[in-house]
């Protein structure tokens, strides 16, 4: 079943409130889906309203402006301050451009108007949310989901 038409500019409460209806309404075992919903604090919030599945354009658009998805938000490597941060773009991620690249590299590549620099944005940003998914996947399977939501909403800056 899929869920569209939300996340066009309403409150995220009312978002979440009208998700919530909707899904009571669908049935228990068949799969539902929600279109257009791509951040990281709406999937879960929305998987934990009973969403299974997403897709959306916000990770590739975001990168394409030099915003990188982090577990803490968004985190804007264009910006002056990232000028000399040689650090990955998140702490700990395994994809391609933060084994590889310094913030301050991929920020001297968007200024440079070098188009490398939105891909690997764009594969960090894919990364991130097939690994966050992951996480939300194990925590439903070990039966912690409602710890893991809550600890990731704590430290999540939208």
């Amino acid at each position: 079943y899929g869920i569209g038409g939300l996340s066009v500019g309403e409150p995220k409460p009312l978002m979440y409130d009208i998700l919530g209806q909707t899904t009571q309404l669908m049935p228990k075992n068949k799969a539902r889906y929600l279109m257009g919903v791509g951040t990281a604090d709406c999937i879960v919030e929305a998987v934990n309203l009973g969403v299974d599945m997403f897709d959306c354009v916000f990770p590739t658009r975001v990168a394409r402006n030099g915003t990188a998805m982090t577990h803490t938000g968004r985190l804007v490597v264009r910006n002056a301050v990232y000028a000399e941060d040689f650090r990955p773009i998140e702490e700990g991620c395994q994809c391609y451009a933060c084994r590889n690249f310094s913030r301050a590299y991929i920020r001297h590549l968007f200024k440079a108007e070098e188009i490398f620099g939105l891909r690997l944005l764009s594969i960090h940003n894919l990364h991130f949310l097939l690994h966050f998914t992951k996480q939300i996947r194990e925590a439903i399977a070990n039966d912690t989901f409602p710890e893991f939501r809550e600890r990731f909403l704590e430290n999540y800056r939208g």
